[in-house]
């Protein structure tokens, strides 16, 4: 009886600890990938930034270099590029 208890109170812990974190993170990413909207700066999959021009339901136009326009697929999203809290953009700084 033992052995059992040790071995039911051990497949607990590992579903509290990695099975439950991997689904909330899994659930966060589809969210941001459904609040896509224009204008948002994005970063795929496959490690390309672009700006979101238009969305649709399964599908964004993305445009990627001035005048170039790809459509993805949502789900090809990774991140919403976000300036990160302190960080300034070089090429608005003076020099003093």
């Amino acid at each position: 009886m033992g052995p059992v208890i040790i071995v039911v109170i051990l497949l607990a812990l590992g579903w509290v600890f990695l099975w439950l974190p991997s689904r909330r993170r899994q659930r966060a990413h589809l969210a941001m990938q459904d609040e896509l909207e224009p204008g948002d700066e994005i970063i795929t999959a496959g490690g390309i930034h672009g700006i979101v021009r238009e969305t649709d339901e399964r599908e964004l136009r993305v445009e990627i270099a001035p005048g170039t326009v790809v459509t993805l697929d949502r789900r090809a999203v990774a991140a919403v590029a976000r300036d990160l809290p302190g960080e300034e953009d070089p090429a608005r700084t003076e020099l003093t």
